[in-house]
């Protein structure tokens, strides 16, 4: 059967004057051509339904053919032009353009299969001649046509196939981006670490001094200044010293030191030094131990960090007159060694589940940073944002993990959170050193040194 040679209709918009103009007379092309190109393995007779079934029609550029999100009625293939896929990806970063059709592409056909509004914007960017066809039309085609429904489902998947391929490529270069912008202000953040250190000693030593004055101890007024500058000096130091643990947890090259841990001991000492904090905020320590929670083997100084950073945490964002339950108890692990629990359990403002990876990452911060008040543990006290990122970075070393569970967030019933670390008896064993090379020091193997 010969090919029919067919005129498009030109369509102008101009929604300035609120009306259309539409002009025939326009270049001819050939729809039989056209859907051979678009859909391989059709018969004669299904390319001539399909050509009667649809209209040529031309866009001027920037005219929208599909609207994401809209419920819309009409199947395009494109035979001159192109057209830009856009999607919408969130109010900041505005639309994104996925691909460029160009001709012999379906457009909008998974819209009208699925009875789905759009999923993506189509928008042209030439002149751009297209085949259009109706939603009846098309199901009716469909349903006479099983070839022609399995050739326009293999069309699509191998479209979505390769959107996929390049939505991850994308990705890569992303998380490339990302691992190189973490890198450097992880690096900044070591320096700048190392900058503060440096003076805060030089000024923890000359208050040390000055309040050996007799001057200073019979004048109570001042006397109480260099408390001050002494309790904010510690506050600096400490915050420097996380930043410091920060840049140097890294769960792929951590050597620990491991040896036998008694964790009973650890909580209680824990527990002595946060009393203080506690009772001025009036909330209750209790501590929860199974009689049978053996000792471990492990890095006592990160393990007393993470434990710290954890009870720290539940002190912060529980409200004054709350309780925090310290628990462990034995286990078996999922590759069935035994190991231990450890749980520190508040009756805090609670976690929505959306953040609860989120709080492990480094300098994540739950709700508006600008309205934090400041201090250790006072409620919802600001900080780094490092606490959390040191205990699953001391987790993850020892061959542990941790989570968090919660019932939702909620500032009125207070609902509370619960923090697992779970740690086995015996650490995995570090890997065999890698043989020298003439390359260059990244500094990120070598021991770890916890800052106290």
């Amino acid at each position: 059967m010969a090919s029919e040679i067919y005129h498009s209709k030109a369509i102008i918009i101009r929604p300035a004057q609120g009306y259309t103009i539409e002009m025939n007379e326009t270049q001819p092309f050939d729809k039989i051509s056209l859907l051979r190109l678009a859909f391989k393995g059709l018969t004669e007779d299904e390319l001539q339904e399909m050509a009667t079934a649809t209209q040529l029609c031309t866009y001027p550029p920037e005219y929208v053919l599909c609207r994401e999100g809209a419920y819309e009625e009409v199947f395009y293939i494109i035979a001159d032009g192109d057209a830009a896929i856009s999607k919408n990806i969130s109010e900041e970063d505005g639309e994104r353009v996925l691909r460029i059709a160009g001709k012999g592409d379906l457009v909008g056909e998974m819209a009208l299969i699925q009875n789905v509004p759009r999923s993506a914007t189509v928008r042209t960017v030439t002149d751009c001649t297209v085949l259009e066809m109706n939603k009846k039309d098309f199901e009716t085609l469909l349903s006479r046509s099983p070839s022609m429904a399995i050739n326009i489902i293999r069309t699509t998947l191998d479209r979505i196939r390769e959107n996929d391929q390049m939505a991850i490529k994308v990705m890569q270069n992303t998380n490339k981006v990302l691992h190189h912008l973490d890198r450097n202000k992880l690096e900044f953040i070591q320096v700048a670490a190392h900058e503060l250190r440096t003076p805060l000693t030089v000024l923890k030593g000359y208050v040390n001094m000055l309040r050996s004055f007799p001057e200073i101890k019979s004048n109570s007024t001042l006397g109480e200044v260099m408390e001050g500058i002494v309790k904010g000096a510690d506050r600096m130091h400490e915050v420097v010293n996380t930043m410091l643990d920060a840049t140097r947890i890294d769960s792929e090259t951590l050597q620990i030191s491991a040896v036998p841990v008694p964790l009973k001991r650890i909580f209680n000492e824990l527990s002595g030094d946060l009393a203080k904090s506690a009772a001025e905020r009036n909330i209750e320590l209790i501590i929860e131990q199974d009689e049978n929670t053996p000792s471990i083997n492990a890095d006592p100084s990160l393990i007393q960090k993470a434990l710290y950073h954890l009870i720290v945490n539940a002190i912060k964002y529980t409200p004054d007159g709350g309780k925090v339950t310290l628990g462990s108890r034995p286990i078996m692990l999922e590759n069935n060694a035994p190991g231990v629990e450890l749980s520190v359990t508040d009756t805090g403002i609670g976690l929505e589940a959306e953040h609860y990876e989120l709080v492990f990452e480094k300098f994540y911060q739950v709700g508006d940073v600008a309205i934090h008040s400041s201090g250790k543990t006072s409620f919802k006290g600001g900080g780094p944002g490092l606490g959390l990122a040191i205990v699953r970075g001391v987790a993850r070393a020892h061959g542990g993990k941790v989570w968090v569970e919660s019932s939702g967030y909620d500032e009125v019933n207070f609902p509370g959170c619960t923090f697992y670390l779970q740690l086995p008896i015996d650490p995995p064993k570090p890997p065999p050193p890698t043989p020298a090379t003439d390359e260059p020091a990244t500094g990120r193997t070598g021991s770890f040194k916890i800052y106290k």
